[in-house]
């Protein structure tokens, strides 16, 4: 991923200090690692801040309050999400209103969502070297 600025950086760090209520139920979820998974909360990304983030699956989550409903905003989301993509980190975008209404159903569909992305392939792993 593009390395990220100091200004970045800055940013997320005052993100961190006001989180919206949705941001602080989800992380307070989060950050008890379920199913084992780490994430990073306020995350910064090349010139944006994930809201969440795991890096084991590579999964960037946004907790989306009604704002992003709007057409200038909406587009600045999916701009954000084709360059967050093209680093290789796919994007889940939660409604805050589903985190208000059922917080373990979003955390059960995050662990879904990560699962497949951060295990390792089954079977023994490959041979080093050339051996056969």
């Amino acid at each position: 991923m593009q390395r990220t600025s100091p200004r970045t950086v800055k940013n997320a760090r005052t993100l961190r200090r006001s989180m919206t209520l949705p941001e602080v139920l989800l992380w307070q979820a989060l950050r008890l690692r379920p199913d084992s998974l780490k994430f990073r909360r306020q995350h910064p990304a090349g010139p944006y801040v994930l809201d969440f983030y795991c890096d084991a699956a590579l999964l960037g989550l946004e907790v989306d309050g009604e704002i992003h409903g709007f057409e200038r905003n909406r587009l600045q989301d999916e701009a954000r999400d084709v360059w967050l993509r093209s680093q290789g980190v796919e994007i889940l975008r939660i409604p805050a209103r589903a985190v208000l209404a059922d917080l373990d159903a979003v955390v059960r569909l995050i662990i879904d969502r990560c699962i497949p992305l951060h295990q390792p392939a089954a079977g023994p792993p490959p041979l080093q070297g050339g051996i056969s």
